[in-house]
């Protein structure tokens, strides 16, 4: 059975979840820039809740929904959420991301998303794990369609995804009227190639601010700015 994952102020159960918790989902909720005046957030693609849980203690939001299409993954957000300190501003839908943003009116201040990665021809024999990884699960198109629908007009939409996509999804996300604003390039170590890119998206054409984040100096030897990012979360920073 999976150990629930203990972070400092809540704690995550992840048995049922096909996706367990990684350094890419903490990494974007420690990540993205959650100003004072953000009141709703919609974490798109939820799995075990983390990033709607750290967006929860990070800031002051009196909304934060979140959307699961995995039965199993839905139903252990919902708990996740309820035995956390902020159950009263959570909130998880069982549906997909295309039903939802085409029958809610209602728009978020910010949008974050650890969307399915993996675009290759083959699946296991994991259903729930392929859903949770695969592309065709949430086409990058469709997810900034919803996006650019479900945005307030200052809104912001953060993600991460595998550096080598960055360029392409920059394009899908243009052609619907959504610019980066900021992206970060991360590689786990010193020498080793860049693996993932967190980007932030708005409506505003803007000069993107670029920058790179280093994960490890050595094995389980973190950089300073790691550090500085996760510390509220990791028990062990």
């Amino acid at each position: 059975m999976t150990k629930p994952f203990r972070f400092k102020e809540f704690t995550v159960h992840q048995d049922r979840c096909a996706m367990k918790i990684g350094t890419d989902g903490v990494l974007l909720g420690s990540w993205i820039p959650i100003p004072d005046d953000v009141n709703s957030i919609l974490d798109i693609g939820t799995g075990t809740g983390v990033i709607a849980l750290i967006a929860a203690q990070r800031s002051c939001a009196e909304i934060i929904d979140a959307i699961e299409i995995d039965d199993n993954a839905y139903e252990q957000a919902v708990e996740n959420f309820e035995a956390s300190n902020w159950g009263d501003r959570l909130f998880c839908y069982h549906a997909s991301f295309q039903e939802f943003f085409q029958e809610i009116d209602d728009t978020y201040d910010l949008l974050v998303s650890n969307p399915p990665f993996f675009t290759e021809n083959y699946k296991t024999t994991d259903n729930s794990r392929d859903i949770a990884r695969f592309e065709d699960a949430l086409p990058f198109d469709h997810l900034f369609i919803g996006a650019s629908r479900l945005l307030s007009e200052k809104g912001k939409f953060g993600m991460v995804m595998p550096y080598k996509e960055e360029d392409s999804v920059v394009d899908i996300a243009q052609k619907v009227g959504l610019f980066p604003h900021m992206i970060t390039r991360v590689r786990g170590n010193m020498s080793s190639d860049i693996v993932r890119s967190l980007l932030l998206f708005g409506f505003d054409k803007v000069d993107c601010k670029e920058e790179e984040l280093i994960i490890e100096r050595s094995r389980h030897e973190y950089t300073e700015e790691y550090i500085e990012l996760t510390k509220d979360f990791y028990l062990k920073m």
